[in-house]
């Protein structure tokens, strides 16, 4: 690692994912969930998480070798069955009010080649395993937040024109750095004033209350219809302590819950998805009463087909996020092949469960109620993205006047 101040830059790095991404207090549980090639990264959240108070921290470790080596050749038994003890420390998680930090650090095509029946069996079987605890994650009843660490295989996919390794890793590292405003003085006050930047768009556009949202860009004709009360959320976020955290870091996005029974027309990805170990690319959707009634994709057709089947809620939307082109992370130029970094240079959209706070007292409402405002209920959540700087969006008013959100990829 030739990377200047790489180790300082660290140590600020794990005090922000602490501090500011889950905010940990005295007497917190925190789950870290983190690959084993980032035991450095690890042991200074680590240390960040107690010296804020927590009371215990949980680390969680993966290895994408492993877990390979699982989905291929693991009897299928145990593939498409999660043991009961997993739910029940998921269900403890939830009960102690844990905050959760997971770590996306892996090879965007680490699991090419494995049988994608397989792969979609055990992500069907995990995503019914651990509904409870996407159900408080996406209701913000616990603090958690998504954030990165530069790897080897990752690097390489995303740098493959630098020569050497070390070079990819420094050049991630320095991406994930910048995102994430480490690079400031104060990185801690410089995610309060980006926090405050989107909360102020986010607010203006809960005042209009639109109905519906039209999308046009090549290959793009949709019209999204939005809930009544529907709330758009910014960086931040407060768990059921009111506490305050950050979901994404990075995050340029303001984002809101569609009405899933009511998207009419197609849309076309800009941009790859890294889907269950799989890089999808060049998707072109046709959606009807708010289902997909028609789908393609250039690259990873076969693992879309699985994605869209794993349930009902699997072929609606979830999720409408903003993003405009001139942010930083879409003029960096760069395809991250990762939903956290890609997602935050476009406008997207997600397949699958909406988030329950994005509708005005949906935190405290039952599943079917929140069915019946038109939120999205699925095992699954899944981003991909659609902006460009060709992309025009108008919000339709109940009225059915219309006034310009974006035009060609920027705030109007």
């Amino acid at each position: 690692m030739t990377l200047e101040n790489f180790n300082e830059n660290l140590e600020k790095y794990a005090r922000l994912i602490a501090e500011v991404g889950v905010n940990v207090q005295n007497g917190h549980t925190v789950v870290l969930q983190i690959s084993v090639d980032q035991a450095p990264l690890a042991r200074l959240i680590t240390a960040q998480a107690y010296k804020l108070g927590a009371a215990e921290v949980q680390v969680q470790w993966t290895d994408e070798f492993v877990q390979k080596e699982f989905l291929s050749f693991a009897d299928e038994s145990r593939i498409t069955e999660v043991p009961q003890y997993k739910v029940d420390q998921a269900d403890n998680w939830i009960e102690k009010g844990a905050s959760r930090i997971s770590v996306v650090s892996s090879n965007p095509d680490s699991l090419a080649g494995v049988d994608s029946d397989r792969v979609a069996a055990y992500q069907a079987a995990a995503g019914k395993a651990m509904m409870n605890l996407r159900k408080a994650t996406q209701a913000n009843k616990v603090s958690w937040t998504v954030v990165a660490a530069a790897s080897t295989e990752w690097a390489n996919k995303v740098f493959p024109e630098l020569s050497t390794e070390e070079e990819q890793v420094d050049a991630l590292w320095d991406e994930i750095f910048k995102t994430t405003r480490i690079y400031s003085e104060d990185p801690v006050a410089a995610w309060q004033a980006h926090d405050k930047k989107l909360e102020s768009k986010a607010d203006e556009l809960n005042k209009e209350q639109f109905t519906a949202l039209h999308y046009t860009a090549p290959g793009t004709d949709l019209t999204i219809g939005l809930p009544k009360n529907h709330l758009w959320e910014g960086a931040g976020s407060f768990n059921a302590r009111n506490e305050k955290f950050m979901a994404n870091m990075p995050t340029e996005e303001v984002f809101t819950a569609p009405d899933s029974r009511h998207v009419d027309g197609y849309i076309s990805s800009t941009k790859p998805l890294s889907y269950a170990g799989t890089t999808i690319n060049g998707m072109k959707f046709t959606f009807k009463d708010g289902r997909v009634t028609d789908f393609s994709a250039e690259q990873g057709e076969e693992v879309l087909a699985k994605l869209l089947a794993i349930d009902e809620g699997a072929k609606h939307l979830g999720e409408v996020a903003l993003v405009p082109d001139p942010s930083p992370i879409s003029q960096s130029g760069i395809i991250f092949y990762n939903t956290l970094f890609d997602e935050n240079a476009s406008n997207h959209l997600a397949l699958g469960s909406a988030y329950a706070f994005n509708l005005k007292g949906g935190t405290q409402m039952s599943e079917e109620e929140l069915t019946e405002a038109g939120l999205n209920r699925s095992q699954t959540h899944v981003d991909f993205m659609v902006g460009s700087d060709k992309m025009n969006i108008d919000g339709i008013r109940e009225d059915g006047s219309r006034v310009p959100v974006f035009r060609n990829g920027d705030w109007a």
